[in-house]
Parts: structure tokens; sequence; C-alpha cells
């Protein structure tokens, strides 16, 4: 689903939000959930995960040389944590200093195949499945929003880790992070890796651009469509066929190698299931969230910015890109390296860059003493 969404993202990709954060985390975490009542989440189990990975890895050939942990490898450490009556799917592996990725738009935890090896060498890694996403529930009549993602991480840290945690994502996945970590007040978060941050969670997230001013109207327009739910699910369908994902993934990474049929079917696996079509659209036309340009200055521990250089939906040179280059001269808790020929997903696309900024950034992190962390 991280592709079915390109052709609506593209035309407001390079142009990102920079509103004022309206909604505090701690305003909402005692709020009622935001679908139908009548709504009952199926029963906590295991097994869903490993299903879904499972299906995922059959209808792939086998994966690259390159590929830290196989699908199967992936599957067998799946668990779920049920999450205000909702199950969330989860892997840990290894041991030390505990990190958390949070993947992007459509995708799931198995987008860092190629990375959750490496980094539970010498860390506890664990990996989520956001809601609405992978092998994780997507409640009918459920609304989507940034804060939401960025609550159940804060939760995640809370009930599950219990322990300082340093919070990597991409893409949407990062600007999550980055509001759970602006919302930390009790030093759950020890430090924050942005690979490629989204400027917002859909095409509301802008700026005052005469660009965009002119495209407006059609994303309304889109955004009318994709809510009239037989043309949502034409387009859905047509989008996750095979060969359309493979050329919308092309399109977005710069190591055209990285786009095997593994990486298809983790992309198009989660899609086939049910509630995943509800996701994409409540994803797409809902709000954007807070902007990240508003909250980084809030953002005093440690943070790595990790950015491919040829990305077309946050492109360097766009609003968000330019903002996030400039971070470093005016935060000192602030460090950015540029990763040459690396679209959207720096992480799959070209995971050795990624790691030779990582490892050595996580292993020079300051220790911290560990809060207790009460259970709830």
């Amino acid at each position: 689903m991280a592709a079915l969404a390109a052709h609506h993202h593209r035309a407001f990709s390079s142009i990102s939000s920079a509103t004022p954060r309206t909604h505090l985390l701690h305003h909402r975490r005692s709020s009622s959930l935001p679908f139908p009542s009548s709504s009952s989440p199926p029963p906590h189990g295991r097994p869903r995960g490993a299903r879904v990975l499972r299906h995922a890895s059959s209808g792939s050939s086998a994966a690259p040389a390159n590929s830290s942990s196989s699908l199967e490898e992936l599957a067998r450490s799946c668990t779920t944590w049920t999450w205000r009556g909702m199950r969330v799917n989860y892997l840990v592996r290894g041991e030390g200093p505990p990190v958390l990725l949070v993947h992007g738009f459509g995708a799931s935890m198995a987008h860092w195949r190629r990375n959750i090896g490496v980094l539970s060498e010498s860390n506890t890694v664990y990996a989520v499945d956001l809601l609405g996403f992978g092998a994780s529930d997507k409640p009918a009549g459920f609304s989507y929003t940034m804060e939401i993602w960025a609550e159940l991480i804060l939760d995640f840290l809370d009930e599950v880790v219990k322990r300082p945690t340093v919070l990597v994502g991409n893409s949407v996945g990062s600007l999550a992070c980055v509001i759970a970590a602006s919302d930390s007040t009790r030093d759950l978060v020890r430090g924050l890796v942005l690979l490629n941050c989204s400027g917002g969670m859909n095409n509301k997230a802008i700026v005052d651009d005469w660009r965009i001013k002119l495209l407006l109207p059609l994303l309304w327009l889109i955004d009318f469509l994709l809510k009239q739910r037989r043309i949502a699910s034409a387009l859905f369908g047509r989008v996750k066929e095979r060969h359309n994902l493979k050329d919308i993934l092309l399109s977005v990474y710069g190591n055209k190698d990285a786009v095997d049929d593994e990486l298809v079917e983790i992309i198009r696996g989660p899609a086939d299931t049910e509630g995943a079509l509800d996701a994409f659209v409540s994803t797409v036309t809902g709000p954007p969230g807070p902007s990240p340009i508003a909250l980084m200055p809030e953002i005093k521990i440690p943070v790595l910015v990790l950015w491919g250089d040829q990305d077309p939906f946050t492109p360097i040179d766009g609003p968000v890109g330019k903002y996030f280059s400039g971070l470093p001269s005016e935060f000192p808790n602030v460090s950015l390296h540029m990763l040459e020929g690396v679209g959207h997903c720096p992480h799959d696309d070209r995971p050795d860059l990624v790691h030779e900024k990582l490892l050595p950034w996580l292993g020079n992190l300051p220790s911290t003493a560990e809060p207790e962390v009460a259970l709830t």
C-alpha cells in the first residue's frame, strides 16, 4: 500500500505543511476510539502476523543475498500486543539497548527485512505494524490519524519495551516518531532516527505555495472520488496488481536492484487483507496531522537524519527537505547525512549506507538512567 498512494501523492509530495500543532497527544490519550462503538475488535492471537508474512514469502522469489532476514525468519519472531482492544503485530529480536523500527505508509515491519538482522547484533530490535497496516488490525470505520499512531508508539514503549528507546522511522513512520518524541514527558525516547521524514499524512500537508493552490481543486476532487467506495475499490485493485506495484516502486527507489519480487509481495500481501482499502482511503483523505517543522524545535534528544537525495516524494530541495537539511546548523543535537543515489526508503534501498551511519551513531549515544515505567 505504500505504493498505492503514489499517483495521488506525487501531486503534493514536494510541498509539505508548516501549519501549527493543533492537537496534543495527552489531550487525546483518554479519548474515545475513532471508530463506531458497534465495532467489535477481534480476539487477541499470535498466528496472523506469521500468516501474512508467509503469504508474501510464498508469492515471491528467493530473497536477495544482501537481505538480512527472510520473511519466514521474521514470521517466527512475530507476536501480538493488544492495544485498546485491537491487535498490533510486532517482532522482537536480539539483546542490548532497545530500538523500535516504524515503517512508512502502506508498508509493514517486513520492510525492515534488510536491517533487523544487522541491528539485532548489538540491540534489542522491535519492529511494529502500525494499526491499519501489515498484520495489525484494520477496524471497520476507524479514522486513522498521525496522532493515533504516535499514541500507539508511546503506549508500546510504556507497556511492551519498558525501557528508554531509540525510535527509527521512515516517511510517515518518521513523522509518527517525531510526534511521539515531542510528546513524551517520561523519558521513554532516548534517540530519534529519521529516514526521509514525511511532512504530513497526506496532501493536506501544504504550505502557502502558488503551485499547490493551482492543484487544490484537483486534490479535493481526488479526495471526493476516493470516498466513493466503488471508485476507490477499482483504483485500489488496479494499483496493487503486481506489475503496477513494481513500476511504482521502481520510480521511488534509487537502487533498482532492491525492488525484487519479495518487496512487491511485502506491499501487496497486506493490501489484500480485510480493511486495507478503508485504511488506505482514511489515510489519504484524513487530516495531515502536526507538521515536523513545528515539532522539531521541541525535541532535545539526539537526532540522526538520513536522507536519500533521489526521493521523489520528499525531495531534499522541497520545503521539508530544505528544513531538515538546515537543522544541524541550528540545533547541536541533530546530525544529517545525505545518501547519494538513494530514494524514499533508504533502509531498504541501500541498507549498507544506512548501517554505515546508523550503527556508529547508536554506539555513541550517551547511556541514560532507565526510568520506572508504569504498567497501564
